[in-house]
């Protein structure tokens, strides 16, 4: 496994595994699965409402502690946002069953997001979050948040894939010490990602699947990457990256699929923008 270093220093695997809609009574197998195929880095969130399926998976699975990297995230609060900020994080640590976070981040840009931040920042500070940052942040809403805080976020969690790369934006991000995640990184299977004619001849030229040169695409930019799958011969194989690279020329023609835009929701859109900042957890 490759590792990135996150800006205070923080050793971050690659590649991870992540489990957004998987149903919380899959959840623990998947891990369990996922853990045993040897990933290291797990992706959850409060809002996924499976936190507590993962932390059994890590339990049971004896791994020690410190060899595990483990995000989950913060989803908007309501005021005071600061306590609310502390209560939900010490909920998430209990239903993970962890003393600690490798990384906590502030799901959406959204609500109080200075007193979310200030209280993400504490728990930093005190050891809870080793490394704190952020999900789905479009530049503008990043650089103020960095312009008008004592800590820069080490993580920005967006929608990145061969359709929506993403690429001047991480340029953007890595000149200020902001380390590049990204979420639906097969875009659903949207754009026929899978059967797709470039990435198709680029993965029989290297005995790879398409996700496998996806990931690899990812990974090989600087990316991290947490696909997710229940099926434990998938996850093997999602892992079975690292032996092979792409050339200037491949990852030119893969650069040639971006259409600059989302494929899933635009954080610009009133209607999201309402829709995420009503939206409340049950618990």
């Amino acid at each position: 496994m490759q590792n990135v270093t996150l800006n205070n220093g923080v050793e971050m695997p690659i590649l991870g595994f992540g489990v957004f809609q998987i149903p919380a009574e899959e959840t623990e197998q998947a891990v369990s699965d996922a853990l045993a195929a040897g990933y290291r880095l797990l992706d959850t969130a409060a809002s996924y409402g499976n936190e507590e399926a993962v932390g059994r998976a890590i339990k049971s699975s004896g791994i020690p502690r410190e060899e595990l990297f483990v995000t989950t995230k913060l989803y908007v609060q309501d005021a005071p946002a600061e306590q609310n900020t502390r209560r939900a994080f010490e909920t998430s640590l209990n239903k993970l069953g962890l003393e600690y976070l490798d990384l906590y981040l502030m799901h959406q840009p959204y609500g109080d997001v200075y007193g979310q931040w200030r209280a993400m920042e504490a728990l930093n500070r005190e050891g809870l979050a080793k490394a704190i940052g952020v999900a789905n942040f479009y530049p503008d809403r990043l650089l103020d948040l960095i312009f008008n805080n004592e800590i820069t976020p080490a993580v920005n969690q967006i929608e990145t894939h061969p359709f929506f790369q993403r690429t001047d934006y991480q340029v953007l991000m890595r000149e200020h010490g902001v380390q590049i995640q990204s979420w639906g990184g097969f875009a659903e299977g949207k754009n026929d990602l899978f059967t797709n004619a470039l990435l198709s001849e680029v993965g029989e030229k290297h005995g790879k699947s398409v996700a496998q040169v996806v990931l690899r695409w990812l990974t090989q930019r600087g990316v991290v990457a947490i696909p997710k799958s229940v099926r434990a011969e998938r996850m093997v194989e999602n892992l079975d990256i690292f032996d092979f690279e792409l050339t200037d020329d491949q990852m030119a023609a893969i650069a040639t699929l971006d259409t600059g835009a989302t494929l899933f929701f635009d954080h610009h859109d009133p209607e999201m923008v309402t829709w995420l900042s009503k939206r409340r957890l049950d618990s």
